[in-house]
């Protein structure tokens, strides 16, 4: 039997993941109109997804992972890549592996941290590279949500992590969830750069329409492999001058 304190805490976690949808393994939809509690605009996207079998599986299994274990990032920011940038709003794609799965790390957006938190040894590379590209100066604070609000999808292929231990729900469910997201966005947007670093975000190239996007590929940011082709990739200004050429507003890269 599951104890009242820790009952009461897996529904508080459901109804910041799921919505109205909280009895335990209960999968029935919410009577409010949503199954999952994600931005409007990806709803309406994806809700034929949240009916699939791998879905239900994949959120029985994460609600299970949440209340049996320490799980990155917490319930409330596991969609915040889709809350903070709306479908419409996607101008580039930057796509990650899993959250970081240090304690107060993961928020969310890939490769992204909050005001405070030390900054990864990547997302230390990615500052390198976006201050030798464009000058811009290296900051202090690891928090990219000041990219996604302005149209910076930061999605990791996989959205939770066990604590302190790595790709540790690779091939649970999320893969099939974020590469039906991707091919979303290639076959209803158009003019979107996809940023793709290491050989896991390259493989999505598969579901991305070349021909109306743009899609920029080097090795992972990562210390054991920026030095071999992602220094020097320059794909921040690569991003905004198509975006300008498109007619697009370009990102302001710097970190606010």
């Amino acid at each position: 039997m599951i104890n009242k304190s820790l009952k009461k805490k897996y529904i508080y976690q459901n109804k910041q993941l799921f919505g109205n949808e909280i009895y335990l393994h209960s999968l029935n939809p919410s009577t409010a109109g949503k199954k999952v509690k994600i931005e409007d605009s990806w709803y309406s996207q994806l809700k034929k997804e949240f009916d699939k079998d791998y879905w239900v599986e994949l959120s029985e299994l994460t609600r299970n992972n949440y209340l049996n274990k320490t799980i990155y990032p917490k319930p409330a920011l596991l969609f915040n890549a889709f809350d903070s940038t709306p479908f419409e709003d996607i101008k580039v794609v930057i796509i990650g592996q899993d959250p970081y799965h240090g304690e107060g790390q993961a928020n969310g957006l890939s490769f992204s941290v909050n005001h405070g938190v030390k900054i990864p040894p990547s997302l230390q590379n990615i500052y390198k590279e976006l201050h030798e590209d464009l000058n811009i100066p290296i900051a202090d604070s690891g928090n990219l949500q000041s990219w996604a609000n302005q149209g910076v999808l930061m999605l990791n292929s996989v959205l939770t992590v066990e604590k302190e231990k790595p790709n540790s729900h690779k091939g649970i469910g999320w893969e099939i969830f974020t590469e039906r997201c991707i091919e979303l966005i290639s076959s209803k947007l158009e003019n979107v750069v996809f940023i793709l670093w290491g050989k896991q975000a390259q493989a999505l190239s598969e579901n991305i329409d070349s021909k109306k996007h743009l899609i920029l590929t080097s090795v992972h940011p990562s210390p054991l492999s920026a030095h071999r082709g992602f220094f020097g990739s320059k794909p921040f200004s690569a991003t905004n001058e198509y975006l300008k050429e498109k007619g697009r507003k370009p990102i302001n890269w710097l970190i606010k």
